[in-house]
């Protein structure tokens, strides 16, 4: 559907034809510089020419090949370009005065003829903030159009790039690269992603404008016929294209106040992000009802057996469950999804009785041994595991060295219970909504563990938790969090929404599963279902894509703009480390640098030893770390590894550093002050931060 538009049109508009030729002839361009067509511009103030009828009948051309509600921009398929205020309606009572409104038709069909159900995308007021901007250009050649590369992001703010993200409503030119899809085996499949190198401020509005885009042949790409009817201000006469033509003349025009020729333009539209209402809203209402019901005591809770030495440096091992309000449907299973009791679209969730979720805890040698109460640390495991990740050398080691007791529950939603209905999801994206609403009611799982851990009530009241002279076992003053891989991507969620959670260190951290994905292995094993049910390259890029939209909900990306500054009511900003592998094949550090920019946070330099980090600038848009500090940081860990390819692909050369950081000393030292001394040492030396591998 296209946007409704609350402006009549104006009835006589001004301006002369302006044709793009459809190549140059111009052989001095390079890809160090923008190539423009030859334009024959006229004088402002000339009243504009009616569309020849060969102009419309292009034009109508392409409306009928999209197809009902779908845009003309890009006929290649429905949705594209994405994201694009064309598929959204006026809707006055949103924060954002839009709603989203994909076309039940054009959506994305699997193996079995099944097309992906919009209803869930369309509750949404906006798209998300760390979207893929996806469009298809026929031979588009990245080399010859001279696209911006993630190893010089600054390059895509100056005058001449040929990519532009214009927030307009600040003005700002929004840092980014482009890149081909190189997944793709065929041209034809293989679409332009745009990725913005912020996360982008929910409820604005973007423009995005492309020129100087080249084939093969250096030749200019030419426009559709729907897009030169905009640019060139042709009236058509052709209802779908009318109707459109107010917000589109906004993004263009917001993109030639911004120094954006229009004649330059082979494309450009514009698209709404959600407002923080609607990315974070059912999160926050669970929260806020939950612990409201909680008061500031700990949930009821179970203990099912203490058992001790189970492992070096374990000297008590506690397993239970505790009671958490539970807001999905049935017994909130995998599978499962929000508890809704009315059908308005911004319907918040129902609680649904109980869940009674486990957890693990462990007491370490030192601790049991020693004469000052534990620190209390919660942990998050990797992906699709469990809460025994606890047990791991790493975490025990780490545990023991500096008195820390560690509990952890399954991340509902992401763990190994969910496996099945992850890969029911793959072959179905119609039902992702089922992990994303159970992501949401994992983490209020994890307040409450926290909860549990802290309160006069909870783990510290039992008899066996105490010392022999009955003095407490474990400080519950303070609560820190602790996490690795998906541990760091939902512990950046975790964090932001978390009442008593003080600092988090994510380990091997990201954010943006449309982002992670393509450049992971672990989604290898995922994709063996993920590729038959969707068998076209460009479609699953397209899956991923607006898929993000809901992940927003129940991952660290939909949160990240209020984890250290612009906290949710209710909650303070917290204090982060990020600790990042370079050469990580599981995790793209590209996420976690991303992650970094929206944060706000310093970066230790150097980033890397000379030569091994491909960035023009390294470490683009952060400051230095000045130690010691006591703000939040990220630092990349170098174990020798392989520098992660260039491309949209997952690194597979040489060993993996994904679990390099987390076990060496040093970084262990450095998370121990941190966490606990509230202050960030360096332990580098001043030097590049290498970390021993881990074989």
């Amino acid at each position: 559907m296209q946007r409704t538009i609350g402006r009549k049109l104006v009835a006589a508009m001004g301006a002369a034809l302006v044709l793009m030729a459809a190549c140059s002839d111009d052989k001095s361009a390079t890809s160090s510089s923008i190539v423009v067509a030859p334009t024959d511009t006229a004088p402002p103030g000339v009243v504009q020419v009616e569309a020849d009828a060969a102009t419309k009948a292009a034009v109508q051309a392409e409306v009928d090949t999209s197809g009902p509600g779908c845009d003309s921009l890009d006929t290649t398929r429905c949705l594209l370009p994405f994201p694009s205020n064309a598929y959204t309606v006026e809707d006055p009572v949103s924060p954002t005065h839009v709603r989203v409104s994909f076309p039940a038709a054009g959506m994305p069909v699997n193996d079995k003829g099944v097309a992906i159900d919009p209803t869930e995308w369309n509750r949404n007021d906006g798209f998300s903030p760390n979207t893929p901007i996806l469009v298809y250009l026929p031979d588009l050649d990245a080399t010859n159009s001279n696209l911006p590369s993630w190893t010089d992001i600054g390059a895509s703010l100056s005058p001449e790039s040929t990519v532009v993200l214009l927030d307009v409503t600040t003005g700002a030119r929004i840092p980014l690269w482009a890149e081909l899809d190189a997944h793709a085996a065929k041209d034809e499949d293989r679409l332009l992603t745009i990725r913005p190198a912020i996360s982008l401020p929910e409820g604005h509005t973007f423009a995005v404008g492309l020129r100087g885009m080249l084939n093969h042949d250096r030749g200019f790409i030419e426009p559709s016929a729907t897009f030169r009817a905009f640019r060139d201000k042709l009236l058509t006469g052709i209802e779908e294209i009318e109707f459109r033509r107010a917000v589109m003349e906004d993004a263009i025009g917001a993109l030639e106040k911004a120094g954006v020729a229009r004649a330059d333009l082979q494309l450009a539209w514009s698209f709404t992000v959600a407002s923080t209402e609607n990315i974070s809203g059912r999160m926050l209402h669970i929260r806020d009802e939950a612990v409201a019901a909680l008061g500031d005591k700990a949930p009821a809770f179970h203990i099912i057996s203490t058992e001790k030495n189970t492992h070096d440096k374990v000297a008590l091992q506690i397993s239970g469950t505790f009671d958490v309000p539970n807001y999905l449907t049935g017994d909130g299973g995998p599978g499962t999804t929000f508890n809704y009791t009315s059908t308005d679209i911004d319907a918040l969730p129902a609680q649904n009785g109980i869940v009674h979720v486990p957890f693990l805890c462990n007491v370490s040698t030192a601790t049991m041994n020693g004469n000052a109460p534990a620190h209390v640390v919660e942990y998050g495991h990797g992906l699709l595991g469990g809460r025994d990740e606890i047990n791991a050398g790493n975490v025990r080691d780490f545990a023991n060295d500096n008195n820390i007791l560690f509990c952890a529950t399954n991340w509902a939603g992401m763990s190994e219970d969910d496996v099945g209905n992850a890969a029911a999801t793959l072959a179905n994206f119609g039902q992702f909504n089922t992990m994303a609403d159970r992501l949401q009611q994992g983490v209020l799982n994890q307040i409450y563990l926290g909860r549990l851990m802290t309160r006069f009530n909870g783990l510290s009241s039992e008899a066996s938790l105490k010392r022999a002279d009955g003095g407490p076992l474990f400080d519950t003053g303070h609560l820190d969090y602790d996490g690795n891989s998906q541990g760091g991507i939902m512990g950046l969620m975790l964090a932001a929404v978390s009442p008593d959670i003080e600092r988090a260190v994510l380990g091997v951290p990201g954010m943006n599963y449309s982002l992670l994905l393509p450049r992971s292995v672990d989604f290898d094993t995922y994709e063996a279902v993920f590729l038959p049910a969707y068998p076209n390259d460009l479609d699953r890029v397209l899956i991923l894509g607006i898929t993000q939209m809901l992940w927003d909900r129940g991952e660290g990306a939909g949160y990240v703009q209020h984890l250290t500054s612009n906290p949710y009511a209710g909650t303070s900003a917290k204090t982060v480390l990020l600790d990042v592998a370079f050469g990580d094949h599981q995790v793209t550090p590209l996420s976690a640098l991303v992650e970094a920019r929206t944060l706000g946070l310093t970066i230790h330099r150097p980033v890397a030893a000379d030569g091994r980090w491909a960035e023009t600038d390294a470490g683009y848009g952060l400051e230095s770390t000045v130690y010691p500090s006591t703000g939040s940081a990220i630092i990349i860990w170098d174990s020798g590894m392989t520098a992660m390819p260039l491309e949209n692909l997952a690194p597979r050369d040489g060993d993996d550093s994904h679990e390099d950081p987390r076990a060496d000393a040093q970084v262990q030292r450095q998370k121990a002050s941190f966490l606990f001394n509230d202050t960030l040492i360096d332990v580098c030396g001043g030097a590049a931060c290498t970390a021993a591998h881990r074989a």
